[in-house]
């Protein structure tokens, strides 16, 4: 049985991406901003957005979402 691809192809079109920012961003440039590009997403920090994004599969940008709304990511706190 194979692993599927979890990294993003380096020819992933930005000239057209639509970014967004979260709604929790309250407006200021302090957060990151998410594009779809079909089967990835590609996340840039929004005070520098001339710096390459980054760029994840869908599954992989599902995962880390989940992660973070369960708690499973996030701030360590010990």
């Amino acid at each position: 049985m194979s692993t599927p691809s979890t990294t993003a192809p380096h020819d992933v079109d930005l000239a057209h991406a639509r970014w967004r920012k979260s709604s929790y961003s309250g407006g200021a440039n302090d957060c990151v901003e998410v594009a779809e590009l079909g089967g990835h997403a590609a996340v840039r920090d929004s005070k520098d957005i001339s710096r390459e994004p980054l760029l994840f599969s869908k599954a992989v940008m599902r995962a880390l979402v989940s992660g973070i709304a369960s708690g499973a990511i996030g701030e360590h706190r010990g």
